[in-house]
């Protein structure tokens, strides 16, 4: 399969089916991250997995819709400010970086058959809390991973996207 094939293919799973994750799939994916380009190669990340089953009750209070508990795992993609590389003129990349990251764990997931969600809009308290973070560390993504109970529409890149003219300038 092509990348651009994978990329089409991967889409933001919110449904899952009651599947666990072999650790090789898990493995792979987590390593997809690890190996992930980062601005002057620092690296400022942390990935936590946790596993839904044995997740304390209080995840309930971090993103509270029903789907999310359905994924057997959870991998909260967390930074160090204080490890990123600052551009000159003070620009952190830590989130670039983490971005980066979690892109590649997506399309590895999807490479391996599993699907995934990128979070944002969760209580970074409540993980910090959870997760005994240092201060030092700020969580910024949570990837829900697991066997998707749906199919992704491979035409909707070519109905809910921007055109090509749209959003490349040759100049």
């Amino acid at each position: 399969m092509s990348f651009l094939d994978l990329a089409i293919r991967r889409f933001s799973a919110r449904g899952y089916l009651k599947k666990e994750i072999p650790d090789k799939e898990l493995h792979y994916v987590l390593e997809a991250g690890r190996v992930a380009p980062s601005a002057a190669n620092y690296q400022p990340w942390l990935f936590y997995v946790v596993r839904n089953e044995g997740a304390a009750p209080g995840w309930k209070e971090v993103y509270a819709r029903g789907w999310f508990f359905e994924a057997p795992v959870f991998i909260v993609i967390c930074g160090d400010h204080s490890a990123s590389w600052k551009r000159g003129d003070g620009k952190d990349h830590c989130d670039i970086d983490l971005a980066i990251a979690a892109d590649h764990m997506t399309l590895a997931a999807a490479d391996a058959g599993l699907g995934t969600c990128w979070i944002c809009n969760f209580n970074k308290n409540k993980v910090v809390s959870l997760l005994e973070l240092p201060e030092h560390i700020e969580p910024a993504i949570i990837l829900s991973l697991g066997y998707p109970s749906q199919t992704a529409d491979m035409e909707r890149h070519s109905v809910k996207r921007k055109s090509f003219n749209e959003v490349v300038v040759f100049k």
